[in-house]
């Protein structure tokens, strides 16, 4: 059962509630590749995507979730809005909240500014991204895409890549993985770590053998070059001989382990452009996919949850 009035991170999250989600993914998933059309559960719901971060695959994704779930759909454009003209955070959602919206689905890159939002407003807030702090859909839909390759969520060797430093994503993957009892690793140098990792509790290392050794899934993240603030690596050429994933570094994962990014990539920067497209290894287009089946099962639980707290 999922009861939550929001979506806010994955760190409030029980195991079973993540369960009961990824279970409810993995039904949405299954339709879609049949071509069933799924029920409207969102009809006559109001769904209203505000981005004051630019994105793409996670805007259009949330977009197609809500439409296929019957909700009516509106998308605001934030760096045009009152807020460019000196409104408030909360005055805009004071606004929105009078407009009596059924789901807010926000992405702001200021962390804790999704929470803020949540506690000013009665419908139900997705986290779409917020700041350094957590993007939850990603990590849910990285866990039905692992579960679904894998046949199971818990006791395998994950390790984590690239700029953990500056990324939201393996922040919530960090603790979702944990939550599952999963071995995670962390792997890149230590510019990109950040400075609480060793309260973590988990494995670092700036060296991508050990940190490959015998691992199940291999997640690459890019280097977030937005959110730097002076030099973190020598050159991108460098940073690609040490940490770039090609099939040198692979042969040290299991034979079996998938190759995983939360997008956008930077071929030859983190990834090798032919092992991203390589069907056999990289699951990241399936990570796509299960994004909008995840994003619709999040909608699906919280509209419902609302409906029985009514």
């Amino acid at each position: 059962m999922f009861a939550r009035p929001h979506l806010l991170g994955i760190e409030p999250l029980h195991p079973t509630e993540i369960t009961a989600l990824l279970d409810r993914a993995q039904h949405y998933a299954e339709g879609a590749r049949a071509g069933t059309r799924p029920e409207p559960v969102l009809a006559g719901l109001t769904q209203v995507n505000m981005f004051f971060e630019n994105s793409t695959r996670t805007q259009a994704s949330f977009e197609i979730a809500g439409k296929r779930l019957g909700a009516d759909v509106m998308s605001m454009a934030m760096q045009a809005s009152s807020l460019a003209k000196g409104e408030t955070l909360i005055d805009t959602a004071l606004t929105l909240n009078a407009m009596r919206p059924d789901l807010l689905v926000v992405r702001h890159p200021h962390a804790g500014a999704v929470d803020l939002l949540a506690q000013k407003v009665t419908c139900a807030v997705l986290n779409a991204g917020d700041g350094r702090h957590e993007h939850p859909t990603q990590a849910l839909l990285d866990a039905l895409t692992i579960r679904r390759a894998k046949g199971r969520l818990h006791r395998l060797t994950v390790a984590i890549c690239g700029d953990i430093a500056h990324s939201r994503v393996a922040r919530s993957n960090l603790i979702l993985l944990g939550k599952m009892e999963n071995r995670v690793r962390l792997v890149g140098p230590p510019t990109l770590m950040p400075p609480e990792v060793a309260a973590l509790g988990v494995e670092v290392t700036d060296d991508m053998a050990a940190g490959l050794k015998d691992a199940d899934v291999v997640m690459m993240l890019r280097l977030q070059k937005e959110r730097m603030d002076g030099a973190f690596i020598p050159s991108e050429r460098e940073y690609y001989h040490r940490f770039g994933l090609d099939a040198a570094k692979l042969a040290h994962a299991k034979p079996d382990a998938i190759v995983m990014h939360p997008g956008p990539m930077n071929r030859g920067v983190e990834i090798d452009g032919t092992l991203a497209d390589d069907i056999n290894r990289s699951v990241i287009q399936e990570q796509v996919e299960m994004g909008v089946a995840v994003r619709m099962a999040a909608m699906d639980l919280l509209a419902g949850a609302r409906a029985r707290a009514r």
